[in-house]
């Protein structure tokens, strides 16, 4: 496990007084179900005391350098052997929690993980609640909570695109990123101060006028990634919309690379809707393949037509499908429009009756146009909002970052005195971001979703 450096004493968070802080915690910390490793990690003031008690080697757990490893036998209380296994040892101010850690290392049968974790915890260790080791790094300065948050990313990675996000993140790319924007605003504020108390030495408009600019630049940016990084982690949904026969459940499958959908000539074959996951282009996608759009009398069907249109409308991206081998005839006009939209012209293999220079071209028969669209969807999806830098990947970033870029371009129009106050509100929006000013239910959110063990 990767840690990162010790934050600056200044960016120590706020929140610091929770009951039960000061307990040696313990648990499981690989999955559950039988693996060749396991692994009990064990947490506090007391840990190595805990291991002392539970681990046999040719030397004590306590009297082990940190960044050592024993190997042993983990023993119950009465001295029977519970397994052969490793006693890792970390110190405390340079281990993950910042406390003194102990990790045991047994072959991976849950009676055996079960069974150690059980004598940690008679030796005086506690059950460790969801995201309490995690919690503890971020309380010592380990982890500010836009790295705390990353962790969990990558606990929950399911794309590669989602690993790298969260790779960014947990390695301090986004502190360093809002740091950034915060420096530029702090220096257009100190400007603004500097005039208000000292009017007769004079402060030329242009000292802070860059920065602020800049800080703008940066924050429209951040705040436009928050929908890139909240797919890239929670992945999307597409509704593939388009009137009977336009190859809707023909797509689909070509997309999936197997039959998940019936295809017939017969219009109207999908009444419901049906769903389907695959990664592409880097992202993870829901695909929902919905009932062609039409008037009907069929009771069925037009509750199809309803749905369609109420999927679409909740749909991160809607690949708005047509016949290319028939006469062109317009979709509804009640459909969404603009980016989350992209038209595309199937059954590319037959004789082409209309073109339209902006529609994609595709064929699930012969294969022609899928990687196009492929490129299409991520781009539509992700875009080049990051590039190449980290994004801000929960609600709760964005909305700090959208606070933030707001009090920015508030300041911009307003008299001095009115604009400090905007700029030192979005410092303080900043701040909530990466956890070094936050209110401790704001803390117990980002931690809720936590594994127990992480």
């Amino acid at each position: 496990m990767a840690l990162s450096r010790r934050a600056n004493p200044a960016s120590l968070p706020r929140v610091t007084s929770r009951s039960g802080l000061t307990d040696t915690i313990a648990a499981i910390a690989t999955a559950p179900g039988s693996a060749g490793v396991g692994i009990v990690r064990v947490s506090g003031p007391n840990a190595l005391a805990v291991a002392d008690g539970a681990f046999v080697g040719k030397r004590r757990p306590s009297r082990t350098a940190g960044g050592r490893f024993l190997f042993g036998q983990l023993v119950g209380a009465d001295g029977e052997i519970l397994d052969e296994g490793l006693c890792l040892i970390f110190r405390g101010g340079r281990s993950y929690t910042g406390e003194d850690v102990a990790e045991f290392q047994t072959h991976g049968s849950p009676a055996v993980l079960a069974r150690v974790l059980a004598r940690a915890l008679e030796l005086g260790a506690r059950p460790a609640r969801p995201g309490e080791f995690t919690l503890r790094a971020y309380l010592a300065g380990r982890l500010d909570l836009a790295q705390a948050e990353a962790v969990l990313g990558l606990v929950e990675a399911q794309t590669d695109a989602a690993r790298r996000q969260a790779s960014l993140g947990l390695s301090g790319a986004l502190g360093a990123r809002v740091t950034r924007i915060a420096a530029n605003i702090t220096r257009t504020l100190a400007a603004i101060q500097a005039m208000l108390d000292y009017p007769e030495e004079g402060v030329p408009d242009e000292d802070r006028a860059a920065p602020l600019a800049a800080a703008e630049a940066d924050l429209t940016a951040l705040v436009q990634s928050a929908r890139a990084g909240q797919i890239s982690a929670r992945g999307a949904r597409l509704a593939l919309i388009g009137r009977p026969n336009a190859g809707k459940s023909s797509l689909l499958n070509a997309l999936l690379g197997y039959e998940r959908s019936i295809v017939t000539p017969i219009a109207g074959t999908t009444r419901d809707y049906l769903e389907a996951g695959l990664e592409l282009a880097g992202v993870p996608v829901t695909l929902i393949d919905t009932a062609g759009l039409r008037d009907t009398a069929d009771e069925i069907e037009a509750a199809g037509v309803r749905q369609a249109h109420a999927l679409a409308e909740r749909a991160d991206l809607v690949l708005a499908l047509e016949d290319g081998s028939e006469p062109r005839e317009a979709l509804p006009a009640d459909l969404p429009h603009g980016a989350r939209v992209l038209r595309v012209q199937t059954k590319a293999d037959l004789p082409t009756a209309w073109t339209d220079p902006v529609v994609l071209r595709v064929s699930a028969v012969t294969g022609a146009g899928l990687p196009e669209l492929r490129d299409a969807v991520h781009a539509a999806l992700i875009g080049d909002a990051a590039r190449g830098e980290a994004w801000l990947t929960t609600e709760r970033q964005a909305d700090a970052a959208r606070r933030a870029l707001e009090h920015v371009q508030a300041a911009v129009h307003l008299p001095d005195d009115l604009a400090g106050y905007e700029l030192e509100e979005a410092l303080r929006a900043l701040s909530d971001l990466t956890g070094r000013d936050v209110q401790e239910d704001v803390v117990d959110a980002v931690f809720r979703n936590f594994c127990v063990g992480k």
